[in-house]
């Protein structure tokens, strides 16, 4: 009795450690992978919005020095802080291009998991990685590089699909639906960029009008 015991508490334990490193060694399924890639994204999505919330402050003091420059008439000192300012609104744009090109991926992505063909769908979303990681290599290189690994996710999806090889590959970098993904990214983040950072008047009008109100 003992030992018919013992062998069914072997059985047990042994089929329950099974389970376990089945569990452990199992292959994520696409939609897991799907669902992982949009989780990171999401973590790179939260990156460039402190990055624009650090330009915002940035650009904002510096305008403002090119305004105490302009009324101490150091002519050479304001140009400095005007050019930097136009250096941050170019890296902005490009942050918040990536931004709205990022969330259009993830819609994308959402929609892939539900009704997608997981290759054809899965191309256009590689070719928006690919090419936001080249703009934001720059800028900022850790989401860059975030955005590197995130392709090659993507384009592992692909191969495992079945409909396309590692020697395929890179796939619709240059896609028109790529294009037309980072097109409209673009459009709205023109937009976006005259709310977060409103044009404000040359640093001489500021002085100028200044002058009027004191006298």
């Amino acid at each position: 009795m003992a030992k018919i015991m013992k062998n069914w508490s072997g059985e047990k334990e042994g089929s329950f450690i099974k389970k376990i490193e089945e569990k452990i060694h199992r292959t994520p399924s696409l939609q897991e992978k799907i669902s992982d890639v949009i989780w990171k994204l999401k973590l790179q999505h939260e990156q460039l919005e402190h990055a624009i919330l650090k330009m915002q402050r940035h650009d904002k003091e510096l305008f403002e020095k090119c305004v105490e420059a302009q009324v101490a008439e150091d002519t050479a000192k304001a140009t400095i802080y005007a050019n930097e300012c136009a250096e941050i609104r170019k890296m902005a744009k490009i942050i918040l291009l990536s931004q709205l090109a990022i969330e259009k991926v993830m819609l994308r992505l959402e929609t892939i998991q539900e009704f997608g063909n997981v290759f054809t769908e899965l191309a256009p979303v590689s070719g928006v990685v690919k090419a936001l990681k080249g703009k934001l290599a720059g800028v900022l290189p850790q989401v860059s590089y975030e955005l590197d690994s995130i392709g090659e996710l993507l384009n592992g999806m692909m191969v495992e699909s079945g409909r396309v090889t590692n020697i395929d590959l890179p796939v619709e970098t240059e896609g028109e639906e790529s294009k037309k993904i980072l097109g409209e990214a673009s459009l709205i983040a023109e937009q976006k960029l005259k709310e977060k950072f409103p044009e404000m008047s040359s640093p001489e009008k500021t002085v100028q009008s200044i002058h009027e109100k004191t006298y």
